[in-house]
């Protein structure tokens, strides 16, 4: 068996006030009468989920509002291994009735799957790691300011002042602005005794710079590389994150791109900043790490992984400066949680260490079924009426204790780039050739920033990219990045996750000019 502590398990959030309305609906209940009715019809396991997920936006065009939404969606779902099947139903009826007729749906849904696959002659069944019960749990997740107290006239207040910077600078044609909100409450029960209630909050505010040329008919933008966050309606308001200095800025850094040189395709060394790298680590390595995907058991949604089971302890991922943790405890990670889907209680563990594949993100099916004696807590369904499904930790990118600065890191390139940002980005089917760019690009040449560059990608593969990494910034330099909208399975499901990382030196990467590329 491998080892049965695959991490460090969480620190739990800081007690907070549960929403009292949530608190209100019949959880034990419903719970207690759908466990009951799977008990009664021999499920070996049953877990019950009750969800209210209340999401919120709003977007500004030119300071003036252009749309909003609140949406909640409340519901609870049921999921039963039985005969060595799965079996799933979901419901809306808050009635004891209800929630023991969709445990009997649950259990019949896995009856007619065990047909089906004692029908194909497959002799694999669903087993679950075994996981401590943890009864009574509760958990809330770090933020100040709920958002949703905070008046919508406040909040697209904000907007429309911020968006009015944008707009009274030279060379600004158009401004764009959003927020995305979501407050997400969860009541889990299962036949083994865990009983949780989960509250988390999260929100992404956004605002873009649009510059035209009217004698050219060129145009171009940028947008604000403020990190989504796992925190409240203070991230925009108490400081932490200098909006005033980047909203400042913005407009000279569009003028100085609009004016910039297209980049000559070749090699260079990269300073890449954390505002780019956390998505080509989502890509090419939280993508790649989960199990599911590296097993080939999802493959419809954007294919399976180059790092398969295979390679555990072997692959050489990148160079020996690489140490890359999966993490489900990040304070103010988007993926952070007390207990997954599946009462796993929330870990830390390694991915990569010293350059080398070490570990995976799992769920208990896929942790039992591979040899590893306990899940890392990566199971998650984005709906009540959706299954959970193997979710993305937090995977970051782990500092050097006493690593350089990003201007130090500047300071020791000859003839490079230094990239600041996300924008595009394609990655194939496993999760091994791709390529990036970004919203700043700026060339370095001895040591120093030397102007802005347009039409900038980098090109690589996952194991010649991370191998290129020279040098690993200092803690100093680290950022939590992520993203909203992180898609998988089918039916399609969105998570939101953070992965944090600091400034890297990466050497002789390969740099597309991506309007010759276009053909243009």
């Amino acid at each position: 068996m491998r080892g049965a502590d695959p991490g460090r398990d969480a620190v739990p959030a800081t007690p907070r006030s549960l929403d009292e309305s949530f608190l209100a609906l019949p959880l034990r209940a419903l719970a207690d009468a759908a466990l009951a009715r799977a008990r009664a019809l021999g499920a070996d396991h049953a877990d019950f989920r009750l969800e209210r997920i209340r999401y919120a936006s709003w977007r500004l065009r030119d300071a003036k509002t252009a749309g909003s939404s609140d949406t909640t969606d409340l519901g609870y779902a049921v999921r039963v291994v039985h005969g060595g099947a799965w079996g799933f139903a979901s419901g809306v009826d808050l009635t004891m009735d209800a929630a023991a007729r969709v445990a009997a749906q649950a259990v019949a849904m896995a009856k007619l799957s065990a047909k089906v696959i004692d029908a194909a002659g497959s002799e694999e069944k669903v087993e679950l790691a075994d996981e401590p019960a943890y009864p009574d749990r509760t958990w809330i997740s770090s933020y100040e300011v709920d958002p949703f107290n905070v008046p919508d006239a406040e909040k697209t207040g904000l907007l429309a002042e911020w968006s009015g910077r944008l707009l009274a600078a030279p060379g600004v044609t158009h401004a764009d602005a959003s927020l995305l909100t979501i407050r997400e409450n969860k009541f889990y029960a299962d036949t083994a005794g865990t009983t949780t209630t989960q509250q988390r909050v999260r929100l992404h505010p956004e605002l873009t710079a649009v510059a035209v040329d009217d004698r050219s008919g060129e145009f171009d933008s940028m947008r604000t590389i403020a990190p989504p966050v796992g925190r409240g309606w203070e991230y925009l308001t108490d400081g932490r994150y200098d909006w005033d200095a980047e909203l400042a800025e913005m407009p000279a850094l569009l003028a100085e791109k609009m004016r910039a040189p297209s980049v000559r395709a070749g090699r260079y060394d990269l300073v890449v900043d954390p505002s780019n790298l956390w998505l080509t680590i989502h890509e090419s390595i939280g993508h790649a790490t989960e199990l599911d995907r590296a097993l080939g058991y999802e493959a419809a949604y954007a294919g399976t992984s180059f790092a398969t089971f295979d390679q555990l302890g072997k692959l050489a991922y990148g160079s020996s400066l690489m140490h890359v943790t999966g993490d489900r405890t990040a304070e103010h990670g988007l993926a952070t949680i007390g207990y997954d889907d599946e009462g796993v209680a929330a870990q830390s563990w390694d991915l990569v260490k010293d350059g080398v594949l070490v570990g995976y993100q799992l769920d208990r099916r896929i942790a039992r079924l591979t040899g590893f004696e306990r899940s890392n807590g990566c199971a998650y369904a984005d709906s009540p009426s959706h299954v959970p499904v193997q979710r993305m930790a937090n995977v970051s990118l782990q500092p050097a204790p006493e690593g350089p600065s990003t201007q130090e890191l500047i300071a020791g390139v000859e003839h490079g780039i230094y990239v600041v940002g996300d924008r595009s980005w394609s990655i194939d089917m496993q999760r091994y050739n791709f390529q990036f760019t970004g919203q700043r690009f700026f060339r370095i040449e001895n040591g120093r920033l030397a102007g802005q560059l347009r039409d900038v990608a980098y090109q690589a593969t996952t194991t010649d990219f991370w191998g290129s990494m020279a040098a690993v910034g200092g803690p100093q330099t680290y950022v939590l990045g992520g993203a909203f909208n992180c898609g998988k399975a089918q039916p399609g499901q969105v998570a939101s996750v953070s992965h944090g990382c600091p400034s890297a030196l990466f050497t002789g990467v390969n740099i597309l000019n991506t309007t010759q590329e276009a053909g243009r």
